[in-house]
């Protein structure tokens, strides 16, 4: 467990880098956050290849997530009062692992992670040598509405109810995967079918869909990463990967944040991924990985 400052645990995982250190030399080392309602286990695969690679890797839940503990009034419902509390739990994060991990430091995060990871950047809350972005969260997949009128309708379904309870309906049997949810996330049946196994094993990993009070806080969010100037003075390397067929996070919103951001390279994919690229077929993932690994030896060369 990891205390954040107010004395809320959050779980980590670590992976020490032995490869690493066989080889006469440090590769560096790799913070990875997962994305809305996520839970490390399901990252396992890649954390393990980095650090096959070379790499010292470390994973974290988010405050309110996994086995992290939950923020809202029942056991399933994602709920936070505001982003904010997870851009200070990310710096605290940053912090205590940036002082005692080897450089290069790299920060991998997916989706809602992947959104966090940006504005903690962009408010200069963290430095990492290079970042990657996994289908980052950067906008919402809606119809095409102004972001403040969108926005404005979060704030209203918020004044009609509890901000807490959830914004939309989920399985009727509690624990259990909605239907269809597959092809929302990766063609891969079996990599798919280990977040269930994860479920049934670890009970407390199970996260229904969020509050509308997230819903209106990620608008809110979203706003400042739009705001002219948030990206365009970030200087760090970042790498993001992203895909057409994304049905969750607005694929148009990463294009352009590769387009303003300084030294931001875009990996696009088409209708052969869905959005947890890294949890994919084979032949989409291990395109996915290897442009990692390839920016990585570029952006961020061992010490």
């Amino acid at each position: 467990m990891w205390a954040l400052e107010d004395g809320h645990e959050v779980r980590r995982i670590d992976w020490p880098g032995r490869a690493s250190i066989a080889e006469g030399r440090v590769r560096g080392s790799i913070l990875f956050f997962p994305g809305r309602g996520d839970h490390y286990e399901k990252y396992l695969e890649s954390l393990e290849e980095w650090h096959r690679a070379g790499w010292r890797v470390t994973a974290s839940d988010w405050r309110g997530q996994a086995g992290s503990g939950r923020l809202g009034k029942d056991a399933v419902t994602g709920h936070i009062e505001d982003f904010a509390i997870w851009i200070e739990d990310l710096a605290h994060l940053w912090r205590g692992w940036a002082a005692e991990a080897p450089g290069p430091r790299v920060l991998i995060a997916h989706s809602m992670g992947g959104h966090l990871a940006l504005r903690a950047l962009i408010e200069e809350r963290l430095a990492p040598d290079a970042l990657v972005l996994s289908a980052p969260m950067l906008g919402f997949q809606t119809p095409p509405l102004p972001l403040p009128m969108l926005h404005g309708v979060a704030r209203m379904m918020n004044l009609v109810g509890d901000s807490r309870r959830p914004a939309w309906k989920w399985s009727e049997k509690p624990g259990e995967i909605p239907a269809g949810r597959e092809t929302l996330l990766t063609h891969d049946p079996d990599r798919y079918n280990d977040e269930q196994w994860w479920r049934d094993a670890r009970p407390e990993l199970v996260m229904g869909p969020a509050s509308w009070r997230w819903v209106e806080r990620g608008y809110e969010s979203m706003r400042r990463l739009e705001a002219p100037g948030a990206m365009e003075g970030v200087q760090t390397p970042i790498l993001i990967l992203s895909t057409q067929n994304d049905k969750l996070v607005s694929h148009s919103a990463n294009v352009r944040a590769s387009q303003r951001l300084p030294n931001a390279e875009l990996v696009e994919f088409g209708a052969e991924a869905h959005h947890e690229i890294l949890r994919e077929v084979d032949a989409v993932r291990e395109r996915a990985m290897d442009a990692i690994a390839d920016f990585l030896d570029r952006v961020a060369p061992a010490s």
